[in-house]
């Protein structure tokens, strides 16, 4: 820039929206003062609603700098939120986008809190829950510190950045839709917080909360199924903790006037094959397909919470759920409104298949699998270059209770591009993530 011109980044220049060649006149930026509410939740105070609002108003208006963002996460991992701050910071966080409003009575959601490979449950569930005739518009994330979000992997199939007068049309005529929320302006708060707490690898409880039910109040749900999965090497270790977790989520759901429910799943180890979007994609194909070499675990994991998504239908009886789910999917009703959905969304511009790099990493002895860790297999699928590069990730060939020989695969690492494919391989070659133990007595 010469004298007198100000050169500002895209991002800067798209906030200001005004054109090339604007006069403007440059001043020191006045500190925003909420951040006094800020500074006394650092010292363990407890923040009102007026005072919590005043915060997410400013950092949405940009008046916050990343430190100060920073700051007010960190205040309230390391004080911890109370009951009443969590609903506060949700209906802030509601209040700062956009509200749908379905015109309709039940208005199914579900959300799982993550931390489990390989889980695409919502592209099962959804297709089969508006084959029943619920309306389910299910907006997803994309992944942030997982290998996939659902929003990366329904990428594969249809285009998921939906304007919102566009999703509204969907999910009128399909009864679903499976998008991403960024485009939706949903809660935009949530995802300023959720680009400085992910970086810090920050997610504590109260913040997690908020930002599940205030993207989700803001999608108009009125009945929500959260699921949260239990394990060794989960985001939740024990089920103690998932029992506090679920009395929380319970207690902001009822004064938000959400009928919640939660359960608590089987968190040992990933969920099916794929770990990746394109391969995790097959995985939901080989399902909807009712193909023989789909993963059970998937499946059964789809119908148990699809089934509680449908009794909250009063027509379904209790205990009925999984059957009316199951027989939707093994008619090809599910498939059918699955790509219905897709076709309506438009399909993806781009056709994307597995990384051409492909390595096999074997068994160092011979045995049961006894663990399989989470986060490192996770983290391997992600240094191949997953979800940027859509094929690649990681292929499982073998799960816990199954017997391996020494030197036989138990999966493979596909990647895109030589240097992840070298990361990956060079993780897995130090950690890869499974622990055998011998048959011997």
């Amino acid at each position: 820039a010469t004298p007198g011109e100000l050169g500002l980044s895209e991002q800067a220049f798209a906030q200001l929206n005004r054109a090339e060649g604007t006069a403007v006149y440059v001043n020191h930026a006045t500190p925003p003062q909420s951040l006094a509410f800020v500074r006394e939740k650092i010292s363990g105070g407890h923040l009102g609603y007026d005072e919590i609002l005043a915060i997410t108003r400013d950092i949405a208006a940009n008046r916050y700098s990343k430190i100060e963002i920073t700051a007010f996460l960190v205040a309230c991992a390391v004080t911890g939120l109370e009951r009443e701050e969590i609903v506060s910071l949700t209906r802030a966080m509601v209040a700062s986008g956009e509200r749908l409003d379905w015109g309709e009575a039940l208005v199914v959601d579900k959300h799982c809190i993550g931390g489990i490979p390989g889980n695409r449950t919502s592209l099962l569930i959804t297709p089969i829950v508006a084959a029943h005739g619920l309306l389910m518009p299910k907006t997803s994330s994309r992944a942030i510190t997982s290998p996939a979000g659902s929003a990366d992997t329904m990428e594969v199939f249809a285009r998921v950045e939906l304007e919102i007068d566009r999703l509204r049309e969907i999910v009128k005529h399909e009864r679903a839709c499976m998008s991403w929320g960024g485009t939706a302006r949903l809660a935009p708060v949530d995802d300023i917080l959720i680009s400085v707490e992910r970086p810090l690898g920050m997610d504590s409880p109260g913040q997690m909360i908020a930002s599940i039910l205030s993207k989700k109040v803001a999608a108009g749900a009125s009945h929500l199924l959260i699921d949260i999965p239990v394990g060794p090497t989960a985001k939740v270790t024990k089920r103690s903790a998932a029992m506090q977790l679920r009395k929380l989520f319970e207690y902001a759901g009822d004064l938000l006037g959400l009928h919640l429910e939660v359960m608590i799943t089987d968190g040992k180890q990933p969920i099916g094959r794929g770990i990746g979007p394109v391969l995790e994609a097959r995985d939901v194909m080989l399902v909807l397909e009712n193909d023989p070499r789909a993963p059970m675990d998937l499946k059964e994991k789809s119908l148990q919470l699809a089934g509680r998504i449908l009794e909250f239908d009063a027509d379904v009886r209790g205990g009925q759920g999984y059957f009316v789910a199951r027989d939707i999917l093994e008619s090809g009703r599910a498939l059918d409104k699955f790509e219905s959905i897709m076709n309506a969304q438009g399909a993806s511009p781009k056709s994307y298949t597995s990384g051409s790099l492909t390595q096999d990493i074997v068994a160092p002895a011979s045995g049961t699998i006894a663990a399989i860790d989470n986060l490192q297999v996770a983290r391997i699928a992600r240094l191949a270059g997953a979800p940027m590069d859509k094929g690649a990730g990681i292929d499982l060939y073998k799960k816990l209770g199954d017997q391996v020989r020494e030197s036989e695969p138990i999966y493979r690492i596909y990647s895109e591009f030589n240097a992840d494919f070298e990361f990956a391989r060079q993780a897995a070659e130090l950690d890869n993530g499974y622990r055998i133990d011998s048959n011997e007595s």
